[in-house]
């Protein structure tokens, strides 16, 4: 909530010292008066408004009202004295930009009625400087009329923008907390009873172990078949949720070794017909993995993604020309990211072979119809 002190935009720009380069102008109205009082109360009432103007950017509180007051008196003396209404046109820049409503409408409403006052008393009294100037006369009232209203109109847009825009970005954050306490009420239901009913009914399979071996193994026939409907339930959950899309991925492949100047070369259809969301999900994170190595370990100049679709699985083989990695189980322990490619790989029943063939070959293969576990076969 806006405080009542807090009239006046915190940052304007440079745009308020520009107008100061104008303040060369009244000095020629001045001075072409006869009368040289007039001549250093016109210098002394420039000055004061200059002052004036600057301490009503840099003042707060009431402070702001009391010296935009003194510039609105000196700039109807300057009108009524020199002829001089383009003061005029620095109040009105200065009223748009405060932001308290009220404020606003005071001083705007003042400075209106006392601008036309004194143009039209310029006018009834025949004032020969007046006159001679009546086409800007007219223009700056109605830079008086509109100037104001619609810079306040703008600042007042802009300030609901930043705050549609932190609005936004707070939805957003609150949006990702929801999905994130759904996902562990998600887990928490669908693992924590099963979880517990296996460990329960593993310490009663082992008290009856060998007192009682048929219902022991009744039991551990039990745990076997809630593993499995828990596993199910873990994989459809993971399913539904929103995974990477490998168009998509590929897009931001694509400016990744365009970057780091790693020429591509792709053969076969990326597109993916028969693999499930989760699979997809899976493959985009393990090339994007693989590419990733490519980029920060390789120091190769070229890479090729060979996408070989067919009946029973996908195959995504990325090759590049540089220094390549030994082969091995040791490679899984190096920190580069293939242990855990390796890990979401067997999740879904894919594979990752690594081989070399001048520079490295990862090959990472996904069922296209999902199949369940080698080791848990149905009865």
């Amino acid at each position: 909530m806006q405080k009542w002190y807090q009239i006046f935009h915190r940052s304007t720009g440079l745009s308020p010292y520009v107008w100061v380069v104008f303040y060369i102008l009244p000095f020629y109205f001045i001075f072409r008066s006869q009368s040289t009082y007039q001549v250093v109360l016109g210098i002394i009432m420039i000055l004061a408004f200059f002052i004036c103007y600057v301490l009503s950017f840099t003042s707060k509180s009431w402070w702001v009202y009391f010296w935009t007051s003194l510039q609105i008196l000196i700039s109807v003396m300057m009108t009524l004295m020199f002829g001089y209404v383009y003061f005029s046109l620095f109040l009105a820049f200065f009223i748009g930009n405060i932001q308290h409503r009220i404020g606003f409408i005071t001083l705007y409403t003042i400075h209106l009625i006392t601008t036309i006052t004194t143009i039209n008393f310029g006018f009834v009294t025949r004032d020969p400087i007046m006159l001679t100037q009546l086409p800007f006369v007219l223009i700056s009232l109605i830079g008086v009329i509109l100037l104001p209203v619609t810079t306040y109109n703008r600042n007042k847009r802009e300030k609901l923008q930043g705050q549609l825009e932190n609005a936004n970005k707070r939805i957003s954050e609150l949006a990702m907390l929801e999905e994130r306490q759904r996902i562990a009420r998600d887990l928490h239901d669908t693992l924590g009873q099963k979880l517990s009913l296996i460990g329960l009914k593993s310490d009663l399979a082992a008290k009856l172990m060998h007192q009682q071996p048929a219902k022991a193994q009744a039991e551990m026939n039990d745990i076997q078949q809630t593993a499995r409907s828990a596993l199910k339930e873990v994989r459809e959950m993971v399913t539904e949720m929103r995974g990477t899309r490998l168009e998509d991925e590929m897009f931001r492949i694509k400016q990744i070794l365009k970057a780091a100047e790693i020429e591509l070369t792709m053969e076969g259809d990326e597109r993916l017909i028969h693999t499930s969301l989760l699979n997809e999900n899976v493959l985009s994170m393990c090339l994007k993995e693989a590419v990733t190595n490519i980029v920060k370990h390789s120091q190769a100049t070229a890479c090729c993604i060979v996408f070989t679709p067919s009946p029973t699985e996908m195959s995504i083989q990325v090759k590049d020309n540089g220094q390549g990695i030994p082969t091995g189980d040791a490679v899984y322990s190096r920190g580069s990211g293939l242990r855990g490619m390796r890990e979401r790989l067997e999740f879904v029943n894919g594979s990752l072979v690594i081989g070399s063939d001048h520079g490295a070959v990862i090959t990472i293969r996904v069922p296209t119809v999902f199949k369940p576990l080698d080791k848990e076969v149905e009865k």
